[in-house]
């Protein structure tokens, strides 16, 4: 997994800052260079496509739990819309 996917996650989609849905990430991502967009991208679709990223892979990057595979690849694949495709609200993760 790309270093700086894994900064982005870290630092953005953590407990803290991750339930913050008011609209600031796209825009946040949007103001870093055009190459760690890009790697944001692809750290994304990678961990979309990896069998082996799972809720305690993304829990070790964020502290945030997800009951289970198909609940965080869901969220992930949202949150993909959400930054990429336009989607027109940030996902919230499990409570």
């Amino acid at each position: 997994m790309d270093e700086r996917f894994e900064r982005f996650v870290k630092g953005y989609l953590n407990m803290m800052e991750g339930y913050d849905t008011s609209g600031y990430l796209r825009p946040t991502l949007m103001g870093f260079n055009e190459s760690f967009v890009e790697a944001v991208r692809s750290g994304f679709a990678q961990a979309l496509a990896d069998e082996s990223f799972g809720p305690a892979e993304y829990e070790g990057l964020t502290d945030i739990e997800f009951p289970d595979r198909e609940t965080l690849r869901s969220y992930l694949q949202a949150m993909y819309d959400y930054l990429f495709n336009g989607a027109p609200e940030q996902p919230m993760p499990p409570g």
